[in-house]
């Protein structure tokens, strides 16, 4: 099926699929359901055994990876159970294996195997997903993508695929220790580097080209730091002294491997073909013309130097790129954290990204009802400019998009930073969520939304020297908060900084403007008190992290809204002269109003009003001048424009 028709016929059954599979228990069904299965006393390894005459094969490769035993004790695993007929035809398509039993001589490949197939840190049923990548990754560090489709030759009944193309037979198995799926291929991931999977597609073709001629590609070849020193084998499996943080005992985890990952962002042929570019030759011409008009003062200077990151087409082609994986689901709010914390009749669940186009940023947003839902580039709410809608993993078809060091994901119209983006959609407040702000904290699998709360007794740490874009004392310690739901941080996560810190961060870029830089905290008495610089400046007296609203209250009195906004403009115009403004309005726990109601411990604070000139770089820094180990819980930064927050009408509390 082209990929608008699987969208058209699969988006109300993709959107029914809590409903059509739903995890139930038989003790209390009677047996009924016949698609799912009961097994609430058992554990995932005993569903495996018990499923003998169809995964027996499977369990003697977990068996001889020594994985069979961890499905046995307490987890929360997620399992996709290759069927025999899986294996055999596995076999069929490896000569290097005549029969099963050489596939057992190999111990690195049933290693390889047993790890594709478990997911260790989330039970992952198909009502959490039913289009989309799953959270964790795999005990193999590769991410897995479920999709759905309509099966024609059976009442067009909805069907679902791992990384589409292991199609689920049985779902659902509910253990003591997770999930168990069946399916009837062995899940194989390419090992594929991104340039050389898309080049496999020949719907991207012109993109391709234009990725080679500009020799971005070499960009994305990239894979694992030779350099990095893993730490001890105990630190890497948790199992390492905890750290107090956010009031309570956390598992520390530091990744084994240090990985260069990339997203990019393609348009198929049928796109362009829509706007008249079906040749390479058309294509240079029309990034001539979005970046000329964008950058003036370097037109016709480097066109015949596509290699140039100044010339129009790298410029075309490096603003499609990311130095980080990103899934459909990663870019904006998603899950329950935009259902139930974005109120979105106040504001887009949005977030900002720096580009791999030199000094250019691009905005994602989650937005739109019905068939104009979804996750959007360049979108702005008001005044309404529609932006450049990116495809689920169901609408795009069934190539694989899923390369060892990224992924790519289609776009519906041409993205470009032109003259309207830079002027106008980026014109406003950018409120940046600290765990965007390097690379390392997405690509080492850090960034996790754990709306389950499976995960929210660790953090996941990084060594000095191995954080792009931050720079960190001896004495500081970096970690990442999984997302949960029940934080007082916006989008529930957030950066850990302990110890005697010295901690140093690259902003990310803008238009050039005057902006105040504002920093998101979430307040408590373990804090302590820092000093922050800009480009080591100081940026006015040290900051006291300490400090919640209840202290502004007993500052200035009573801060709580009324039904009199003149009384609430003359409170925050107060706050704002003190350096404070509260938490936003449009974000909030579950159940709750806001965080500008409901969070006292949810603090906004100005650090500078500062000229940001496009193309130079910006350091905050923050240095504790407390004594002792202090915590800082860095949630976001704002950078918002003069004529935003010094408007006549005032800034919105958004």
């Amino acid at each position: 099926m082209k990929r608008k028709s699987v969208y058209s016929l699969l988006i109300a059954c993709c959107m029914a699929t809590p409903m059509l599979y739903s995890c139930v228990d038989n003790d209390d069904l009677g047996g009924e359901n016949g698609a799912f299965y009961s097994a609430t006393k058992l554990t995932a390894a005993e569903i495996i055994q018990q499923n003998a005459d169809r995964c027996s094969m499977f369990q003697q490769i977990l068996e001889r990876a020594n994985y069979y035993s961890l499905l046995s004790v307490y987890g929360n695993y997620t399992v996709f159970a290759p069927t025999n007929d899986a294996i055999r035809n596995y076999l069929a398509s490896h000569s290097e294996y005549p029969t099963f039993e050489a596939l057992l001589q190999d111990a690195s490949r049933c290693d390889t195997i047993a790890r594709t197939h478990i997911i260790k840190d989330g039970a992952y049923f198909t009502t959490d997903i039913s289009d989309g990548t799953i959270p964790q990754m795999n005990m193999d560090d590769r991410y897995l993508e479920l999709t759905c489709d309509s099966d024609a030759s059976n009442n067009n009944q909805l069907i679902m695929f791992v990384n589409k193309r292991s199609q689920l037979i049985e779902k659902n198995d509910s253990a003591t220790n997770g999930v168990v799926h069946v399916i009837d291929r062995v899940i194989t991931p390419s090992n594929d580097l991104l340039p050389d999977l898309m080049a496999e597609d020949p719907s991207i073709s012109l993109f391709v080209e234009a990725l080679n001629q500009t020799g971005m590609r070499d960009s994305l070849t990239k894979y694992i730091d030779m350099n990095y020193a893993a730490p001890s084998e105990d630190s890497i499996n948790g199992e390492i002294a905890k750290v107090r943080y956010g009031g309570r005992e956390n598992i520390v985890t530091y990744p084994r491997q240090r990985y260069f990952k990339f997203t990019a962002f393609v348009e198929s042929n049928e796109v362009y073909a829509k706007r008249g570019i079906n040749t390479y030759a058309d294509l240079v011409a029309y990034a001539k013309k979005v970046y000329d008009a964008t950058y003036p003062e370097d037109a016709g200077k480097y066109d015949d130097q596509p290699t140039h990151r100044k010339n129009p087409l790298n410029r075309f082609v490096s603003y499609h790129l990311m130095d980080r994986l990103g899934n459909y689901n990663d870019w904006a709010p998603s899950g329950q954290f935009y259902t139930e914390c974005t109120v979105t009749s106040l504001a887009d669940a949005e977030d900002f990204w720096e580009t791999m186009c030199p000094n250019t940023m691009l905005r994602f947003c989650r937005a739109g009802t019905g068939a104009n839902a979804g996750l959007y580039a360049n979108r702005k709410r008001s005044p309404s400019i529609r932006g450049v809608k990116v495809l689920t993993a169901s609408e795009s078809g069934k190539t694989e998009q899923l390369a060892r060091n990224g992924t790519y994901l289609y776009l519906d119209d041409i993205l470009e930073y032109s003259t309207k983006v830079r002027d106008e959609v980026l014109s406003c407040r950018m409120r940046i969520d600290a765990t965007t702000l390097s690379a390392d904290f997405m690509n080492q699998g850090c960034r996790i939304n754990d709306e389950k709360g499976a995960l929210n007794d660790r953090i996941y740490a990084l060594k000095k020297g191995y954080i792009k874009g931050w720079k960190i004392s001896d004495d500081t310690f970096v970690a990442v908060h999984p997302a949960e739901l029940s934080w007082s941080s916006y989008l529930g996560n957030a950066i850990c900084i302990k110890g005697q810190y010295d901690v140093q961060f690259k902003l990310p870029p803008v238009p050039s403007g005057t902006y105040e830089i504002r920093m998101g905290y979430v307040a408590g008495e373990e804090r302590g008190v820092v000093q922050v610089y800009l480009n080591n400046e100081p940026c006015g007296i040290p900051v006291d992290l300490t400090y919640g609203t209840w202290n502004l209250v007993d500052l200035i009195g009573d801060i709580t809204d009324t039904e009199d906004e003149e009384h609430n403009t003359a409170m925050d115009k107060t706050l704002h002269n003190l350096g404070y403004m509260r938490g936003m309005d449009s974000y909030r726990k579950p159940g709750m109003t806001g965080f500008r109601k409901d969070a006292p411990e949810h603090l906004r604070r100005i650090l500078a009003t500062q000229k940001l000139d496009e193309g130079k770089e910006y350091w905050l820094r923050f240095r504790q001048v407390s004594k002792g180990d202090m915590e800082w819980s860095f949630d976001y930064i704002e950078l918002c424009p003069k004529d935003i927050y010094a408007s006549p009408e005032g800034e919105d509390r958004h």
